[in-house]
Formats: C-alpha cells, sequence, structure tokens
C-alpha cells in the first residue's frame, strides 16, 4: 500500500509502497477513511527543532489525526468489534511502567505516538492499539471525526484557562487549534478576539467559523491593531496557538492583572518572558499539550452540535497522493485544515 513517510533525519517526505500491516496482541487494524494534516505533521517535513526523538523509528508513516473503520481484530483486541467506526487517541502507552501501573498513563515514559514513533495514518491501513479507539456516530462524516484530535487539544487549552461567560480571550494564531479554542471560548460565553501575522486566508475562514472578532496583525503591532479594533481592554486569558515566540511576549503584556496564558504552540525556540512583571501581576501560565482520553467523547458531542462550523474550518480535501500539495497549502496559509481522503 502507499504510504508517506519520514525516512531520514533531515528535511522531506517520501511516498513508498510498504506492506499492510498486521494487528499486534490488543490491537485492531484501522482502514483509514479521512485523515488531517497537522501542523506538527509540518514540523516534521521540514524536520524543525523539537523532532529528534522519532529518529529511532525512522522510516516512519505519519498522520495521527484519523478516521475510519476497523477491518481486523488481533489477538484479545476487547471492547471493538469489525464494522466499528472509530477516531483514535494516537498517543499509546507501555502498560509496565510505574506511571501506567499507578493509573497516569499520560506520564507514561515509554510512550509513543501514533504517526511519530511508530506508523500511522497517511496509508491506506494502520494498527492501533483497541484501547485508544473512541467510538464515532454512525451520522457523522469520516473527515468531521478526523478533527477530533485537534480540536481536543483546543478544549483541553480552554478548560486550563477556566473560561467563563462574560470573559474577554485573545487567541492568538488562526489554525485548526486556534480555531477550535476560539469556538470552545465562544460555547464557554466568552468574548473571543483571534489574531494573525499576515494570515488573511485562515482569517477569512475564521470569520466564516467563529463569533467574535479577527484581526490580521500585517503591518501593525497587537496592541495598536487591539487598539483600532476597539480591543484594547486587558484579556482574562490570552492562549496561544502559533508556535512563535513573540506571541507570548505580546501575549502576556495583554493579560490582566490575575490572568492565564496557555500555551498551545510548539515553539522552535525558547520565548523570552519578563518573570517579575509575571510575579507583580500575578499571572498563571500553562501548557496544552495532549487532552485526557475522557475529553474525546466531550469533543465528539461538541461536534455533533456544531457539524457545520467545525465542516467550514476544512477547506482543502486531497487523495493521499496529493498530500505534499498540502503541505504546500499549509506553510503558505492558503489552507486551514487539509483532510486526506480514501
Amino acid at each position: 500500500m502507499l504510504a508517506l513517510r519520514k525516512t531520514s533525519p533531515e528535511p522531506g517526505l517520501d511516498f513508498a509502497e510498504v506492506p499492510e500491516p498486521i494487528p499486534q496482541p490488543g490491537e485492531v487494524l484501522v482502514e483509514v477513511e479521512a485523515a488531517g494534516i497537522c501542523g506538527t505533521d509540518v514540523h516534521i517535513a521540514d524536520w524543525t527543532a523539537g523532532y529528534a526523538s522519532m529518529t529511532s523509528a525512522m522510516p516512519v508513516t505519519i498522520g495521527h489525526e484519523f478516521a475510519g473503520r476497523i477491518v481486523e481484530l488481533g489477538e484479545d483486541a476487547r471492547g471493538v468489534a469489525v464494522g466499528q467506526r472509530v477516531t483514535v487517541r494516537p498517543s499509546t502507552v507501555c502498560g509496565h511502567c510505574a506511571a501506567c501501573t499507578a493509573g497516569d498513563p499520560d506520564g507514561c515514559t515509554h510512550r509513543r505516538g501514533i504517526g511519530i514513533g511508530r506508523d500511522g495514518a497517511f496509508a491506506a491501513l494502520v494498527r492501533v492499539p483497541a484501547a485508544n479507539c473512541v467510538p464515532v456516530p454512525d451520522g457523522m462524516a469520516a473527515e468531521l471525526a478526523a478533527m477530533t484530535e485537534p480540536l481536543s487539544v483546543s478544549m483541553h487549552a480552554v478548560d486550563l484557562a477556566a473560561v467563563k461567560p462574560g470573559q474577554r480571550v485573545l487567541v492568538l494564531g488562526p489554525g485548526p487549534i486556534g480555531l477550535g479554542i476560539a469556538l470552545f471560548a465562544t460555547a464557554a460565553g466568552a468574548e473571543v478576539v483571534l489574531a494573525g501575522v499576515h494570515d488573511e486566508a485562515r482569517l477569512t475562514t475564521a470569520r466564516a467559523v467563529c463569533d467574535g472578532t479577527a484581526i490580521d496583525l500585517a503591518g501593525a503591532d497587537l496592541p495598536n491593531a487591539l487598539a483600532a479594533a476597539g480591543q484594547d481592554k486587558p484579556f482574562d486569558a490570552v492562549i496561544e496557538a502559533a508556535g512563535a515566540t513573540a506571541a507570548i511576549e505580546g501575549g502576556l503584556r495583554q493579560l490582566r492583572r490575575g490572568g492565564t496564558l496557555v500555551v498551545a504552540g510548539i515553539h522552535a525556540r525558547p520565548a523570552p518572558i519578563d518573570l517579575t512583571q509575571l510575579v507583580r501581576m500575578e499571572q498563571s501560565i500553562y501548557g496544552a499539550y495532549r487532552a485526557p482520553v475522557t475529553d474525546w467523547s466531550r469533543v465528539i458531542a461538541f461536534m455533533q452540535r456544531h457539524q457545520d462550523r467545525i465542516q467550514a474550518m476544512i477547506t482543502h480535501r486531497l487523495s493521499l497522493a496529493d498530500a505534499k500539495e498540502g503541505f504546500v497549502l499549509l506553510r503558505s496559509r492558503a489552507a486551514s485544515k487539509v483532510i486526506l481522503r480514501a
């Protein structure tokens, strides 16, 4: 079968014909119906800092946002059935380390990510642990179900910010994670401002998807752009999903005393932070990376209620054979979410 793979620790991805996988004990084989290209996949393709740990897994098929149908069960695969529609949490754990045996699988010291440390979903078939499968309602389109993973990160970021009705939330970065954050924060009753830089195509998508104000910072710094839009009051929460260090520094300046900054972007280099100001303003910083599996059913229920809005986030649909075109679209910020379909 055709697969898109990371074959060496340098920029680039390669197509290859690989054998169909065989599910191991406790695993299932999923026929991929839809898979999203994530910002992480672009970082892997470009080989930016922070992904050296996946070198030992190469060559490895990438892709970790996906949904499909179970077509085969491995020995002792429990709680699932052939023909069942699922999306898959991509964090796989060992089940034997101290964290796993203590009931903290997210602290697993041998955790491997599907599409990073083991073969992922940019192929026709992928083997995954049965325990990682999350049922998908029959009426939900596969491309929407494939959005569960990124939207789980968005929900987790809003949860960490403890967003409440009537609060003001500034979201920095109008990619899929940022769009999801804006959706969840709005649903929580907040007034949302979403900002990007030279990002008009994705901000156009944001205006179609989200309530609130969308601002392009091209040619203006953040304070002046916010003031011009009548949004110069301090924010209760700032949630960063841009992966740009300037967003951290600038976002903290827009935060009220006692406010919360949540960092959801992946950064290739450290960000400067004025710790004295942070202390005096009694502000908090959280990192949002991986939502607990219990959040996934909440995300799916949210998507069922807001299918039209989630659908509008998907701007491009391509075949697996054309996947590299999707990476070009994402690098140029011409696309919001690219879905690869069977």
